[in-house]
């Protein structure tokens, strides 16, 4: 009690007997308290250090290397708000790129197009294959082959193509255009043969008035039947018919225009308004579809029919190296009108198949690359006699498959020797 008593009351007692008296005049200080001892620690394994690169040396007295600071952010106060400023330079410029997802970016964007790519080619490929197959299921199929003894098999394709003049699918309009004239007329207006083979093809032209046993070799030919006009050409060739193609009037200005027109390079102007034909210059010159039908059936020259023969193969063989070109089967819209024009206006004979027909339409693109185009020989410049002694090697050179033998005095454009 009598120490509470001093300390509450103020007394100032001399405690150097508990810390001990330090120097005169100096305050007294407290002992130092005492640290237990340290036990002793095991050595530590010290792990191996790589080696440092050696720092450059300067020379006695030079400068010491400058040392590059790593450059810390600013430090200081939030901005009001309690927004935090962008961590990667002045506000507004985003922050760099990761190089990962830079890497995935660039790969996925070709991924893609490519399969963009391949889809449409499918796409275009399924296209170009469905609709000839389409087509197909529309047109026409014919019985050709006559009953009898007939030639026997022979080496390469022949091809009997007959062109009539049936009005059947025209309009009365499109009859006026084309000046048609006779809706019930039904004739084989054209009569060619197409023989392709390991040598050169051959596009050989009958002449309409031929006179074979008293008739005229088109009046063979009944609409639907073409039977009787191949037992006689059979017989007086010696060449076998193997496919049968039948044209009719309109699809040759049907295809034309399907293809963007041909070229027909007339030998002199022709006007002949019975065919609905007007050419004021003569040379190569581009037509539409019904120039290249009027141009194919006039016989306003000076041989007639025999002229009318040699247009009508280069308005086929026109056609056919129109309707192979790349464009055709490229442009969808071509493609499209090109196979649309063919059941209204084209027969082929039974058992003739889509592969066939493609044999066919090449043979006749490829006839004005290389191939001979000729008029069966006539005699005396007539289109009604047949030159036998010029015709019968012709017809062997075909029926053996050896059209590199004929020669340019039995394929004539005219049929006229010296022609």
């Amino acid at each position: 009690m009598t120490v509470a008593s001093s300390t509450m009351a103020g007394d100032d007692r001399d405690f150097d007997w508990m810390y001990g008296k330090g120097p005169a005049g100096s305050p007294p200080t407290r002992p130092t308290p005492q640290q237990p001892p340290q036990r002793p620690q095991p050595p530590r394994a010290q792990r191996p250090q790589p080696p440092q690169a050696q720092r450059p040396t300067t020379p006695a007295g030079g400068p010491e290397p400058t040392r590059v600071l790593p450059v810390q952010p600013p430090q200081g106060p939030p901005p009001p708000g309690g927004q935090q400023p962008p961590p990667y330079g002045p506000p507004g410029q985003q922050p760099p790129r990761s190089t990962g997802s830079g890497r995935r970016s660039r790969w996925k964007r070709p991924r893609t197009w490519i399969f963009l790519v391949l889809a449409l080619v499918l796409l275009w490929v399924v296209y170009i294959v469905a609709v000839p197959i389409f087509t197909w299921t529309k047109v026409d199929k014919i019985a050709f082959e006559p009953d009898g003894d007939r030639p026997d098999d022979q080496p390469g394709t022949t091809y009997l193509m007959v062109g009539n003049d049936s009005r059947a699918g025209l309009t009365e309009e499109e009859r006026k255009k084309y000046a048609t004239g006779n809706p019930s007329s039904s004739l084989a207006d054209t009569i060619l043969v197409l023989h392709t083979g390991s040598e050169k093809d051959v596009l050989l032209s009958f002449p309409r008035d031929w006179i074979v046993d008293g008739r005229k070799i088109n009046g063979y030919w009944d609409p639907g039947d073409p039977t009787e006009l191949v037992k006689a050409l059979e017989q007086q060739t010696g060449i076998r018919i193997d496919e049968y193609v039948e044209i009719g009037l309109g699809g040759v200005a049907g295809v034309v225009d399907a293809v963007g027109g041909i070229e027909i390079c007339p030998k002199e102007k022709i006007k002949d308004p019975k065919a609905g034909l007007d050419l004021e210059k003569k040379g190569c010159q581009e037509a539409d579809g019904e120039v290249a039908l009027a141009y194919a059936r006039t016989r306003a020259t000076t041989r007639g029919d025999l002229d009318r023969v040699g247009r009508q193969r280069e308005v086929v063989a026109a056609i056919g190296e129109k309707v192979l070109s790349p464009w055709s089967v490229v442009n969808p819209v071509r493609w499209w009108q090109l196979n649309q024009a063919i059941p209204d206006f084209f027969a082929f004979g039974e058992g003739t198949g889509q592969l066939d027909v493609a044999r066919w339409a090449l043979a006749l693109g490829k006839i004005g690359d290389g191939g001979l185009t000729c008029t069966m020989p006539v005699t005396d410049g007539s289109a009604n006699t047949i030159d036998r002694d010029r015709a019968d090697p012709l017809f062997d050179a075909i029926i053996e498959d050896r059209t590199d033998d004929i020669t340019k005095k039995q394929c004539t454009q005219a049929g006229v020797a010296g022609s």
